[in-house]
């Protein structure tokens, strides 16, 4: 299906690696000049690879780099018509080990740094009737004990996707999230290797443990959610506002 998307612009950060990567990629082939905004400057040669893209390396945690990197994405692009919002991890472990330091700094690049994207992208945005996409998370919907700091950050980028959405009607911006559950990423290599160190299991034992324990027949692919992405920047998606897509192979199953 052809999504319309060739000659358009858009930003999408944290695309060094993994969900980032792969959607950087997925609108690259969709021929969308594509700025990929990441800390490690490897993400030139990322970029390089990629026809139309360009990088733009920025630590989002730094209040005025968000600004920057729209500012960027205008003088090469000379517009934007899409951000996607997919920088920052949290950090899992035992919510009374968590220090201030830890909860600051997830909130500072994964909350605030989207915050401080939108708020830069939006007049563009608007100007284009473009649209936003937030890589959140299945943990803002389902609680668990050792990921408070990314479940409390997930659960605020779903509420501020609806509150902004609230407004795209009226200013022409679609705003619309992803919820993707276990993807296949180094982030979730690690937690298989803990789980496989725990337990005394082989890799492929504890990977399976863990998706039996999530509930889900298998871990979903960076790719898949890059797919999301693309429909949800098309026009195909033109009544999705607000929308917040459980990606994630069944796991959330509450209504």
């Amino acid at each position: 299906m052809d999504l319309a998307l060739g000659g358009k612009a858009a930003i999408v950060t944290g695309a060094s690696r993994g969900i980032g990567r792969a959607i950087a990629r997925r609108l690259a082939t969709e021929g969308m000049r594509v700025l990929l905004v990441a800390r490690s400057a490897a993400i030139a040669e990322e970029a390089a690879a990629l026809p139309g893209a360009q990088a733009h390396t920025a630590d989002l945690r730094v209040p005025e780099a968000a600004a920057g990197a729209v500012r960027q994405a205008v003088a090469r692009f000379g517009g934007l018509d899409l951000l996607v919002n997919c920088a920052g991890a949290t950090r899992r472990g035992d919510f009374l080990a968590l220090d201030d330091e830890a909860w600051a700094d997830s909130y500072a690049l994964k909350l605030f740094g989207t915050v401080r994207m939108i708020r830069a992208a939006w007049p563009l945005l608007r100007a284009s009737r473009g649209s936003v996409v937030t890589i959140a998370g299945v943990g803002g919907r389902v609680a668990s004990a050792d990921f408070t700091i990314g479940g409390s950050v997930n659960a605020a980028l779903m509420n501020l996707t609806k509150a902004l959405a609230d407004r795209g009607v009226a200013e022409g911006v679609r705003v619309n999230a992803i919820n993707p559950g276990s993807i296949r990423t180094d982030r979730l290599t690690g937690r298989i290797a803990t789980l496989a160190r725990e337990r005394g299991l082989d890799d492929a034992a504890a990977a399976e443990a863990l998706a039996a324990e999530t509930g889900v027949a298998r871990f979903g692919e960076p790719d898949e959610i890059a797919a999301v992405v693309a429909f949800l920047a098309s026009e195909q998606a033109s009544y999705l506002q607000g929308a917040i897509l459980d990606v994630d192979g069944g796991w959330v199953r509450a209504v």
